[in-house]
């Protein structure tokens, strides 16, 4: 009978992870939960493991449990747009990403055949998951290669929501089941298969088809010092020129793909617009009233696909901190000019900012979306 460990009232943690971790090495199968429902997981390096897994459910559908979205790269290296989307903005989470196995390459192949076969569907693909469950993403960090769970939807049934229904069901077959209580949401994730060009919900889950559409839109952001003048007013110009392009209101550019966000490199949380920002604006009929100044995270570059920066400074802090993004980032300006900061200064000095910006996002929208009708 597998051993229970109560995470919760552990109290060496680390400990029962790094003998989860030595179990799976040795070819048992360990029961983690996550914010879906708990997954058994077998280690792909080890043949008895994916013999313990397969003959736990022949028939289900396997996936491969990543640390991060960085990590799919290795094994999708042509990586499709939708995908690249979605596992950025999605990951870690409740989302399954099956890709069509003519896609996986990589050091897939460093896997066995069994392997291979024991994690392609029937239907040719691939899938991949980054859960947000702590502990498991712990054990992730600490094992050589990632972990291959059984489906958490197979012929109809989901799999447990509890450590006590794990044990009930699975019981003589693990090794241990790690229990952190019941599941979060106790459904399965939303399983997405993409190609090459495509993607469409092969399973319905947690994550919506009206946030999945979310997820793949294109994302801009404007970069600044403080959020409180330049950004802010590029951000609302950007959304009212964007939408006077797509000749629909402002609000409906996120249900035509379009998601306009902006931060500042040493911004606070909650700063309102500059007045002098508000009544520049305010003469287009653009109310900048609720702004809310935020800082530049990891986070917002990882969702973004079009990073703006006012001046080459801001573009270099962002770079020295984060070089691979070096094709996500620009400077406003096509003239590689800097946007001065018109903060301290008068309403001429914020109209002859607004113009600046406004010249410039003509000419970004004609450059990155000029197919648009």
């Amino acid at each position: 009978m597998a051993q229970i460990v109560e995470i919760r009232n552990s109290d060496d943690p680390r400990d029962a992870i790094h003998r989860a971790c030595h179990r799976l090495a040795e070819g048992d199968l360990v029961a983690f939960p996550t914010e879906t429902v708990y997954l058994i997981v077998a280690n792909p390096l080890s043949s008895r493991g994916i013999e313990n897994l397969i003959s736990l459910q022949p028939e289900c559908r396997r996936t491969l449990l990543l640390k991060s979205c960085f990590e799919l790269w290795d094994y999708v290296p042509k990586l499709p747009d939708f995908a690249d989307k979605l596992s950025r903005r999605g990951w870690p989470g409740p989302l399954t990403i099956a890709m069509n196995r003519t896609l996986v390459e990589g050091v897939f192949g460093d896997f066995s055949e069994s392997v291979q076969k024991a994690l392609t569907g029937r239907d040719n693909t691939v899938s991949f998951r980054s859960p947000a469950q702590p502990l498991l993403l712990e054990t992730l960090k600490l094992c050589p290669a990632p972990l291959i769970a059984c489906a958490e939807l197979s012929s109809g049934e989901i799999l447990p929501r509890s450590a006590a229904e794990v044990a009930s069901r699975f019981g003589d077959q693990l090794t241990m089941i790690f229990d952190d209580g019941p599941c979060r949401y106790g459904e399965p994730s939303t399983v997405v298969n993409v190609d090459s060009d495509s993607w469409f919900v092969a399973q319905p889950g947690v994550v919506s088809e009206c946030t999945l559409k979310r997820l793949c839109s294109e994302v801009y952001l404007f970069i600044c010092t403080g959020n409180t003048c330049r950004s802010p007013m590029a951000e609302a110009l950007f959304r009212r020129l964007l939408a006077n392009r797509l000749n629909c209101h402002d609000e409906e550019l996120m249900d035509r793909g379009f998601n306009v966000v902006s931060a500042g490199v040493s911004a606070g949380n909650g700063a309102p617009a500059s007045r002098e920002a508000v009544n520049a604006l305010a003469q287009d009929g653009i109310d900048l009233r609720n702004h809310e100044s935020q800082p530049l995270t990891e986070r917002l570059l990882l969702h973004a696909d079009h990073v703006l920066t006012m001046t080459r400074g801001h573009r270099q802090s962002i770079l020295n901190a984060y070089p691979d993004l070096v094709s996500r980032v620009s400077l406003l300006s096509s003239d590689h000019i800097d946007i001065s900061d018109p903060y301290g200064g008068g309403p001429s000095e914020y109209a002859e900012c607004k113009d600046a910006i406004v010249q410039n996002l003509k000419t970004l929208i004609s450059r990155l979306i000029p197919a648009i009708s």
